[in-house]
């Protein structure tokens, strides 16, 4: 007896007729961690994706290495938005352990992709379509056995979910080919068995929903990549020559990438060797430690990690700022405090990472909202890292870092490299050298790189007190005077880092002042709420030191609602510390649950301050 004759055509559990719903909807697709499914979500997610259709996925993963549940998001938009929903219309149900949980989430009119196999009764809901997959008959059918089964099981439902919502064939065809890097030996081995349940599907499953997926031409010249890997890949446009690292999750898929772009872009033309180096260091402070060594050497070095490992970072990073060295750190949030989520998104850090060292310490922080900042601001964080002698925080985040977003292709950097105020021998020999001393008023002093013959041009870097002339001094004239001068240094900073964005509507009611990643969830919640007749203007802030700019658009509105990731509303706390006298009107909303924003949240939040208002 064949898989066909031995499975029922599926009955509906919904009899009336509804409209089709084409290119609008989301898709979650639970299983468990370690069994291979990220290779099938991505397949179905790159079809989509293929076939000219805007999408959006991203990753819900565990932080054990195998076996607690995981689910993946696939938002498909035909207007473009991509920020998460907080349901799903379709259930990809594999995962035994939370599939009543799963069912019960699914919202009215959804539909379930089971494995009929895994469960002995189906929750009973006359709201919601079921599909049975029968995944032990076609193990047996396909003698499949042992480490193996995990992974075809999940290539059944991509068959199952492809001709359900008409995703072609060939678009799957070819999103495998860019995750298996065109070995077609794999490829032609999954789309066998993605073909056999396409067809069992289409025999035997009667469609009994309005989900479709139709082809689009919105994706033309399009990318999809990841945060982590846009960082990497502007890193190496950027001139990285030194990359200091210890693994911590979500930052580890940046070196990763590192170790795939540089072998390929950064050899010597002649000998064939490598003209940078990757590091794995014992440990983060380790890590941190190589790249002011080679920062202080005239290297443009950098490091990945997350929120733990830049507190392990934190003496070494007040060193750089003090001792005025030139460094890049990528913090890919996650949520703390201390091991916290690893996994789970947020934006905890950007208190920690402005201020991060003790003492009075302020740090430059860059805050990329896309793929293509991570690609620019790999160049700039370099820029300003040599042009302003400091350590330079960029803060992604696990959402941004880890999952894959549309893109149009990056545009090769024209910012020339700045290598800020170096001088040479014959500068030496010339002007002379001190090198804390503020000739031009910016608060900047002139450096010497090691090799520089000038008799002059050596100076002792220290962390502790100094004058002008690099000279260990405990007078308070010298001490005021240098932190006085690194005061005005970092004012220099303000007029240099990226400025905000800002998107203003005719009589706007009032403000919206977030940064990062919040901006999708922002920018879908101000259309709904448009829709309802309440304009808004929104400023997205890309760096800290603030500027004038974000003075201006406090002062522009009664009220400015400041929308982060993070528990105490950490911008808006620094904001207030900035804006002393327009504190009044900030108003913090702040929440993390490590799961990105949404637009519904955006909407009735701000909608409940706004009537609490009233």
């Amino acid at each position: 007896m064949t898989i066909a004759e031995a499975v029922p055509a599926t009955q509906p559990h919904i009899s009336e007729e509804r409209p089709p719903v084409v290119n609008d909807f989301a898709i979650v697709v639970a299983t468990a961690n370690g069994t291979g499914s990220q290779t099938s979500n991505m397949a179905i997610m790159r079809a989509i994706y293929k076939m000219g259709v805007p999408v959006n996925g991203k990753n819900i993963f565990p932080s054990n290495i195998q076996g607690l549940p995981t689910w993946y998001h696939i938002r498909v938009s035909k207007d473009g938005y991509i920020a998460r929903r907080e349901t799903s219309e379709i259930l990809v149900a594999f995962n035994p352990a939370t599939f009543l949980q799963d069912i019960q989430e699914l919202p009215s009119g959804g539909i379930c992709i089971y494995n009929e196999n895994m469960v002995r009764d189906v929750p009973q809901r006359d709201d919601v379509v079921f599909y049975p997959v029968p995944v032990r008959q076609f193990l047996r059918e396909l003698d499949v056995k042992g480490q193996f089964k995990d992974r075809f099981t999940n290539m059944f439902y991509v068959g199952v979910v492809a001709q359900l919502l008409g995703i072609e064939l060939e678009a799957i065809d070819l999103a495998l080919e860019i995750h298996f890097a065109r070995r077609r030996k794999l490829v032609d081995m999954n789309m066998d068995v993605i073909k056999l349940t396409y067809n069992w599907a289409a025999e035997n499953l009667v469609k009994q929903d309005p989900f479709r997926v139709e082809p689009m031409n919105a994706t033309e010249g399009q990318i999809l990549i990841t945060g982590n890997e846009a960082a990497a890949l502007g890193s190496v446009f950027g001139g990285v020559t030194v990359a200091t690292w210890y693994p911590i999750t979500p930052s580890t898929s940046l070196i990763d990438a590192l170790n795939e772009y540089l072998p390929k872009l950064r050899k010597d033309p002649e000998t064939g060797e490598a003209t940078y180096a990757i590091i794995q260091a014992e440990d983060e402070l380790a890590a941190i430690g190589m790249v002011l060594g080679a920062g202080w050497a005239g290297a443009r070095s950098m490091t990945a990690t997350s929120g733990p490992g830049m507190s392990l970072m934190t003496e070494f990073i007040g060193l750089g700022y003090f001792a005025e060295i030139p460094g890049v750190i990528w913090n890919v949030q996650r949520v703390g405090p201390s091991t916290g989520l690893p996994t789970r998104t947020g934006q905890g850090d950007i208190i920690a990472a402005y201020y991060c060292g003790h003492g009075d310490t302020k740090n430059v922080v860059l805050i990329p909202s896309s793929v293509t900042e991570c690609f620019e601001f790999g160049t700039t964080s370099f820029n300003l890292a040599e042009r302003l002698q400091t350590p330079i925080f960029v803060l992604s985040d696990l959402d941004l870092g880890m999952n894959n977003w549309m893109s149009d292709p990056f545009t090769y950097p024209t910012e020339p490299i700045d290598r800020g105020k170096v001088l040479s021998a014959d500068d030496v020999r010339e002007k002379g050298f001190a090198r804390y001393e503020d000739l031009d008023g910016d608060g900047i002093g002139y450096r010497t790189l090691p090799g520089n013959d000038a008799p002059h041009a050596g100076y002792f870097t220290r962390g502790t007190g100094h004058n002008a002339k690099a000279v260990y001094s405990e007078r308070s004239d010298d001490w005021l005077e240098n932190m006085a001068r690194l005061v005005r240094k970092f004012d220099t900073a303000r007029e240099l880092v990226p400025p905000p964005v800002v998107d203003t509507q005719a009589g706007a009611k009032f403000g919206i002042l977030a940064y990062g990643t919040t901006r999708y969830a922002i920018d879908e919640a101000r259309d709904r709420l448009s829709q309802q007749g309440i304009a808004t203007d929104f400023m997205r802030v890309r760096a800290l030191p603030i500027n004038g700019d974000v003075r201006q658009f406090v002062e522009a509105h009664d009220y400015v609602y400041v929308i982060e990731m993070n528990r105490d509303g950490q911008l808006n706390m620094i904001l207030s510390a900035e804006l002393p006298d327009l504190a009044t009107k900030l108003v913090s909303v702040a929440y993390l649950d490590g799961m990105p924003l949404t637009a519904r949240w955006v909407t009735e939040t701000l909608l409940a301050h706004e009537e609490k208002r009233a």
